[in-house]
């Protein structure tokens, strides 16, 4: 019986539950939907990203792309091609999830049902809960029954697949990215690569990953953001290393899948406060200066040096999106959901679980929150984790000659054109510790 892959955030062959379970129900119509919810209010990076990965995929096997609402376009697939059933790994995200239900109902109003097999995680949200069966509020007792819990072993791709093709299937994007932007190769083969290269340097990671000078982090997170890569897959490469790095390493994947269990069971979380009394704090209107903040030039060299790298390359290093974060909330006074958003925009690896409840965790209202007291100085911040100043002078090339890249002199920078500090730290500590103690 003919059957529909829905592709969505599992754009691979291998390791692809979904796409096993559909491939055993006979011949295959393999289904990518540009959303325009999701299309249109995507950033360019993203759209540029996210078509590569397409045309990656569609070199593997005859994607079909259709534009529209999924209600009516799936439906529409499903039945030219006389399918009984619709894969897919289950979406755990706001839209998504209420999407997927639109479409379950469409489709059984066809006679047509969808089959749910596997999610973008190694334990799909709701899996794990607590004593008394409710979800984790806190991280570690979560990580702890998500390792308990455990995961099945990796599926090879299927082979001798016979694909179906629909009428009326529109090119895949052709965006490209906004000048100036380089962003990471696409695709699982792609994806693999990088994650091969990343193995034999994760016994390094736990010392590497905060210094965002030395190349010490995976770059995995637009990988897994688009499924090119399960990280089931990942964890099972991870299972017989011992080292400190492979260790710290599992527990970043497990972060990932905190966050979208916390989304998964509170979903107004990604626009509001998860510990409502943050609301009550006293904010400012944002101005001018959130867009120093956006365009790299608050004269605080690691922030500008983060927001600028973001700029050029759709990603930032993630000890300093924690940097750049603090500055917004506790040094500007301005609302996380300004920053989130921008992040949203701008990242090519946005995840809005992660992103969301990162931002949350820095404003001190998310789960597992920084202390609020916890106000990151960005100088002293800047020489502990870029000691040399190799990421400072990269980013902000104008510092690259100052005796002192993360703290310039007066003269320095006058002479090199680079912008007096946006705001006095040590006075804006004060402040936001000041609202803090008002809706303590």
């Amino acid at each position: 019986m003919p059957s529909v892959m829905w592709f969505r955030r599992d754009l691979r062959l291998r390791d692809n539950p979904a796409l096993v379970a559909a491939v055993a129900d006979g011949d295959v119509l393999p289904l990518f939907v540009l959303d325009p919810a999701l299309w249109d209010p995507a950033g360019a990076v993203r759209r540029a990203y996210l078509g590569a990965s397409l045309r990656s995929l569609a070199e593997d096997l005859p994607l079909c792309v259709l534009h529209g609402d999924p209600v009516s376009q799936v439906v529409r697939a499903a039945r030219e091609v006389g399918a009984a059933r619709v894969h897919v790994a289950a979406d755990f995200g706001p839209y998504g999830h209420d999407r997927d239900l639109r479409v379950e109902a469409a489709l059984a109003d066809a006679g047509i049902e969808l089959e749910r097999t596997g999610s973008p995680y190694a334990v799909a949200p709701g899996r794990v809960t607590n004593g008394s069966g409710a979800p984790y509020k806190v991280y570690t007792p979560f990580s702890r029954a998500w390792a308990d819990h455990g995961w099945r072993g990796a599926v090879d791709a299927p082979s001798d697949v016979t694909w179906l093709r629909v009428e009326d299937t529109v090119d895949l994007p052709d965006d490209t990215a906004p000048e100036g932007v380089e962003l990471p190769e696409a695709g699982e083969a792609a994806a693999h690569a990088r994650w091969s290269d990343f193995l034999d340097r994760v016994a390094d990671y736990d010392e590497d990953r905060d210094k965002p000078g030395v190349e010490g982090t995976s770059r995995m997170s637009v990988h897994l953001k688009w499924g090119e890569i399960h990280p089931r897959s990942m964890l099972a490469d991870l299972a017989p290393l011992r080292s400190a790095g492979a260790a710290t390493y599992r527990k970043e994947l497990a972060w990932r899948e905190f966050y979208a269990d916390v989304l998964a069971a509170q979903p107004h979380t990604a626009r509001d406060y998860l510990r409502p009394d943050y609301a009550r704090m006293r904010y400012d209107e944002p101005g001018a200066q959130l867009d120093a903040w956006r365009e790299g030039r608050t004269g605080f060299p690691v922030v500008d040096a983060g927001m600028r790298q973001l700029r050029a390359t759709g990603w930032m290093h993630n000890r300093v999106r924690m940097i750049v974060a603090s500055f917004l909330v506790k040094d500007l006074h301005l609302e996380w959901q300004h920053g989130a958003r921008h992040f949203m925009e701008r990242l090519v690896d946005a995840d809005l679980a992660s992103n969301q409840h990162g931002w949350q965790w820095t404003a001190g209202s998310g789960t597992d929150a920084s202390p609020y007291f916890r106000v990151f100085n960005p100088t002293s911040q800047g020489k502990k984790f870029d000691p040399r100043g190799d990421y400072v002078r990269r980013w902000v090339p104008e510092l690259a000659d100052v005796a002192d890249p993360h703290d310039p002199s007066a003269d320095d920078r006058d002479r090199v054109d680079y912008p007096s500090p946006l705001v006095d730290h040590g006075a804006e500590r004060q402040e936001a510790l000041a609202r803090w103690e008002e809706i303590r």
